[in-house]
């Protein structure tokens, strides 16, 4: 850990820094990220302290040792949304249980290297993914617009709309005008100070922070997870723990490369994963409910100017601050101002562009992209929907590379019939491969060229032994030519099961 500490910062230019800029950023990010973290934090039924702790722990612990500068994490609802069953059944010391056991899974997958493969999921599974995403941000914003009475949740009406309503526009047009008079402070920031001074001042009653729950409290304390450390309790917290740390490391590595992508730079995704994993076993040993890097926040510290990892830690201080001394200030802040500034953030999110190029893109694309959308709206199970996005792409990708597959036919001088395959011999494909051949008519010797082509799997495999038996039967032979090196090595490998003849060509440079 001391390691990373060192690397984290020791690649940091103070020199160059803004410190007013990260500052600033911090503290937006700070106030952005305290309603979200106590609004899942209540509504999966713990104590508000759990969200305000996760939030300041994965905060700090990921801004110190994660994998890029400028990624902000908290208590995000993503990854408490799955746990919710486990909290209801079993109670909060399972969950702190689960939490790091989920951890640890992210440490493993760091470890091994597989954080990677987040570099397998395709352009539309990233635009469903946010445009999902921005779409519940959104959605619970105007959750807000609701108020509690005698336990029963209604829509507000009448004077209280109105004000609310005011207050989130005049919120939402300084977010979209300050820019235009200075840079120098985050819009945001001067959102939520506008808006809270002219609430204060002006005496106007509306829905506040406070209404929410008090996030005045105490350091986190060290907690062993008070449960049965036994077979029985592996059964009932490894399930979610799986699904919490594939949700997090999704959401996580998603948020990475859509940073990678704005500012140009490349992140670790291999130290993301631990970094996410060892904050997630910290907040299961000092009481928080655990989460993962947060997109809206990471964009609002973006737009706020950050470009190092002190504002990610200025802003888990923050929330520190705001649990220490400062709950009486931050209570005081109207909803309003919170909801305009994370309104304006999910239209950030949302990438219109794919809207743009919608009949530009492929059919498959655009399927692929609504329903990544749809089932991180309906199920908020970001993991599930990225897995089914992958999926449906990897086969489309399958069955449009099984259609390419063609065989060009020819003779030699010595009469023998030649046919020369041009795409991938794959699973995908083999039935159009021997489709291809005329063996009846055939003459005894039949060559298969594979200069433009790659035995790729057992399926190709188990295809050109199907074909050798029907030659054979017809006492004609089968040989194959310019395989790749991989190729061959494959077919190899399967000697015993299938019996080829391979025509060696020392004057061909086989394919890479």
């Amino acid at each position: 850990m001391a390691l990373f500490i060192s690397m984290a910062f020791d690649s940091i230019n103070f020199s160059k820094i803004n410190f007013k800029n990260e500052i600033l950023a911090g503290l937006t990010v700070s106030m952005t990220m305290i309603p979200e973290s106590l609004s899942f934090a209540i509504v999966a039924g713990l104590t508000p302290l759990m969200g305000l702790y996760a939030a300041f722990l994965m905060g700090i612990v990921t801004a110190i040792l994660g994998g890029r500068p400028r990624l902000v994490s908290g208590g995000a609802g993503a990854t408490i949304v799955v746990l919710m069953a486990l909290i209801v059944s079993h109670g909060v010391e399972y969950l702190l249980a689960t939490v790091i056991l989920a951890g640890i899974i992210q440490i493993l997958v760091g470890v091994f290297k597989l954080g990677k493969f987040v570099r397998l999921i395709p352009q539309p599974v990233m635009y469903g993914f946010l445009n999902g995403l921005a779409i519940i941000i959104f959605m619970a914003q105007v959750e807000q617009f609701k108020v509690v009475e005698n336990g029963i949740s209604t829509w507000m009406s009448g004077a209280s709309l109105y004000v609310m309503g005011g207050l989130t526009l005049l919120t939402i047009f300084i977010v979209l005008g300050f820019p235009k008079l200075t840079k120098a402070i985050p819009a945001s920031l001067v959102a939520i100070i506008i808006t809270t001074s002219l609430v204060f001042f002006l005496d106007i009653d509306t829905k506040k922070v406070l209404d929410i729950a008090s996030v005045s409290g105490s350091l986190p304390s060290f907690h062993i997870p008070f449960v049965p450390f036994d077979l029985e309790t592996l059964k009932v917290i490894f399930p979610y723990a799986l699904i919490m740390a594939g949700v997090g490391l999704v959401e996580s590595l998603l948020t990475l490369t859509m940073v990678d992508e704005i500012t140009n730079t490349k992140g670790n995704s291999n130290r993301e994963s631990i970094a996410q994993g060892t904050a997630n076993i910290v907040n299961g040993f000092f009481g928080g409910m655990g989460g993962c890097a947060m997109v809206a926040q990471t964009l609002v510290n973006l737009d706020a100017g950050a470009r190092t990892r002190i504002a990610a830690v200025v802003g888990a201080l923050g929330i520190l601050a705001v649990i220490l001394i400062g709950g009486p200030v931050i209570e005081q802040i109207p909803m309003a101002a919170l909801v305009g500034v994370m309104m304006m953030v999910s239209i950030g999110t949302f990438q219109w562009v794919s809207l743009k190029v919608y009949n530009k893109m492929p059919k498959s694309d655009v399927f692929v992209g609504i329903i990544v959308a749809a089932i991180t709206v309906i199920l908020h199970n970001l993991a599930f929907a990225v897995l089914v996005g992958v999926i449906i792409s990897a086969l489309v990708f399958a069955w449009d590379n099984a259609k390419r597959i063609r065989a060009r036919k020819s003779e030699d001088e010595f009469g023998n019939k030649i046919y020369e395959i041009y795409g991938p011999l794959f699973f995908g494909s083999v039935t159009h491969f021997l489709e291809k051949f005329d063996m009846q008519e055939d003459p005894d010797t039949v060559i298969v060229d594979f200069k433009e082509s790659r035995v790729v799997d057992m399926s190709a495999i188990e295809a050109l032994n199907k074909l050798t038996e029907k030659y054979a039967k017809l006492n004609k032979k089968v040989v194959l030519r310019h395989l790749s090196k991989d190729s061959i090595r494959l077919l190899e490998n399967a000697h015993g099961i299938i019996e080829v003849n391979i025509e060696e060509d020392p004057t061909y440079k086989v394919m890479p």
